[in-house]
């Protein structure tokens, strides 16, 4: 399941959504809005994505996490438009059979996607200034 929305994550729905009778173990990664980058304070960030295209990248990264692990059920969403601080902007989840496979088809999901998907970060600074951060050019 892949999702890009305007609208609020429920990442608590998004991983129950993974959970199955034959997974020992589900994965939910996070990503939040922050107000600390370095020294710079964030006011809030806004993300820009071409919804077809992001869609379609999310679902071949699903597709290839499928054949590299045996998960059972993967849910990956992002937000777009503006959030603010504390907000969650992306959802990883997945359930596998074993931990290990979890916890790795997890981490390789939003490191992967924070790389390719066409999903691009506007951070809006206190004093002012802004600037785009664009598809692998952040830091993990």
């Amino acid at each position: 399941m892949v999702e890009i929305t305007e609208s609020p994550l429920d990442h608590a729905a998004l991983t129950e959504r993974v959970r199955h009778a034959n997974a020992g173990a589900v994965c939910t990664f996070l990503g939040t809005v922050r107000e600390m980058t370095g020294e710079r304070r964030t006011v809030h960030l806004d993300y820009e994505a071409y919804p077809e295209m992001a869609a379609k990248k999310l679902d071949e990264l699903e597709a290839e996490a499928r054949r590299r692990w045996p998960l059972i059920e993967v849910a990956l969403a992002h937000r777009v438009g503006k959030l603010e601080l504390g907000d969650v902007s992306v959802v990883v989840a997945v359930s596998c059979p074993h931990r290990g496979d979890s916890f790795e088809a997890c981490r390789w999901l939003i490191d992967t996607l924070k790389e390719v998907v066409p999903i691009w970060k506007r951070e809006r600074w206190a004093d002012g200034r802004e600037e785009w951060i664009h598809p692998g050019l952040e830091g993990r």
